[in-house]
């Protein structure tokens, strides 16, 4: 399994070997400009990874900008609204905290959207309308139209869930419509559920989403939802942990923030009225070196999250642009934005490593991991691992996937005297 390795600026790319397990490294082009700025102004009061706060500071800003910025590829319009989750190995990642600094930056330079966009309780896509929604229109007198119910004053809404298990939870009920609503959020087109009670739509919503979850809840809940289906690649997926121990972090009170609140003020004042994006001359010659890269495919979760590679570099170029009082994505641009989808690719590695999204799959592989190297019969498996509320068959498919696949292996055990012999399964 290969990693993309970005070289420095001068435009080389090289194709290392990544172990999964390896802890994800920030390349430093990913502190580029104000959001670096940030992160270190931040650092001497949190213990949060300097990640999240990179992140969190995106995610964030990129919502507060609005529908109106926006780059074209083609066909396809991109905003500037980006979904990303903090993983951490253990609660104790510090994840929640990183919110709060930015937050508080960010409040200063836009008030009205921290008080009234950011909100928490994802739970079903109707919820999720209902917060952007269009105003609902019924026929008066003389049949003309009027407001039956107002609708969203502002279109802006940033999602903040510290719980994103439960949110995957949810995702498995029958009859529930988040998974596809947050796609077509990311998209950034019409959002509305087909179903003749509801009369929920919005349009030229602008829906960003920020979670915290730990790496063995994540994997779980995602093993059981329909991570093939878009859900998961409309996601950054990035590795956190506590960065340092801080008994006495320095007061929000105690700092100067005014310079840099004037910054993030002025950016995101530009970045509100900028429209459309566009390639600068020094970008295109970067973008054509590693795109071709960018578009490889990988097998299993690891390739379900991060199949849109080119559409999260490019957004998160798009928001390092704007963030410098750029029209026009640069190299500088592109660098920065390509060490952070690094980060994050190297993290969905060290999250999913060789797991396929087949519930079926990882539960067996995961069983015969832990039971080396005595391995298991194909009963274990079949009545052990799955109490038999599954047919036969699709054990005995799935084994010989796995097999052919050059993941497991088995053996005949011979019976004891005339007993016949036992089909035992490894994992290799």
């Amino acid at each position: 399994m290969t990693s993309i390795s970005y070289g420095p600026a001068m435009g080389r790319a090289n194709l290392l070997p990544v172990e999964a397990k390896e802890w994800p490294v920030l390349g430093e082009s990913a502190l580029h400009g104000l959001p670096g700025d940030v992160v270190g102004f931040v650092d001497p009061m949190t213990e949060a990874d300097p990640v999240a706060i990179l992140v969190n500071l995106l995610v964030g800003f990129g919502n507060a900008v609005g529908h109106g910025t926006y780059i074209d590829v083609g066909a396809d319009r991109h905003h500037l609204n980006l979904n990303a989750v903090l993983v951490g190995e253990t609660a104790k990642g510090r994840k929640g905290t990183s919110w709060s600094p930015v937050k508080n930056l960010l409040h200063v330079a836009d008030g009205a959207w921290v008080d009234e966009a950011v909100q928490n309780g994802l739970s079903s896509g109707e919820g999720l309308i209902h917060a952007v929604r269009d105003p609902i229109m019924r026929e008066g007198d003389e049949g003309r139209p009027e407001v039956d119910e107002e609708g969203a004053a502002d279109k802006r809404l940033l999602i903040v869930e510290s719980e994103f298990a439960s949110v995957l939870k949810v995702m498995t009920r029958d009859g529930n419509t988040l998974s596809g609503i947050v796609r077509q959020a990311w998209d950034g087109g019409k959002l509305q559920t087909l179903t003749r009670a509801s009369r929920l739509k919005a349009t030229d919503a602008h829906v960003s989403i920020i979670g915290h979850v730990t790496k063995d809840e994540l994997v779980k809940r995602l093993s059981e939802t329909d991570t093939a289906g878009g859900f998961t690649n409309r996601f950054l997926w990035l590795m956190v942990r506590r960065s340092k121990s801080l008994p006495f972090p320095h007061k929000w009170p105690d700092l100067d923030v005014k310079p840099i609140v004037e910054r993030l003020t002025a950016a995101l004042d530009f970045a509100k009225g900028a429209g459309e994006i566009q390639w600068g001359e020094t970008a295109r010659p970067v973008w054509e070196k590693v795109y071709e890269e960018l578009s490889e495919g990988e097998p299993g979760m690891v390739g379900a999250a991060i199949s849109r590679a080119e559409a999260q570099t490019l957004r998160l170029a798009a928001l390092y642009a704007v963030l410098d009082h750029s029209h026009t994505i640069e190299s500088q641009h592109i660098w920065a934005a390509l060490m952070l989808w690094q980060y994050a690719q190297d993290s969905a590695r060290f999250i999913f490593g060789t797991a396929s999204g087949d519930p079926v799959e990882d539960k067996i592989m995961e069983e015969l991991a832990k039971r080396r190297p005595e391995g298991l019969t194909r009963t274990q498996i079949g009545q052990g691992l799955f109490g038999g509320n599954i047919l036969s068959s699709r054990v005995r498919l799935t084994l010989e996937q796995l097999e052919q696949a050059g993941q497991v292996r088995f053996v005949m055990v011979p019976g004891v005297g005339r007993g016949r012999p036992t089909e035992t399964w490894f994992a290799v």
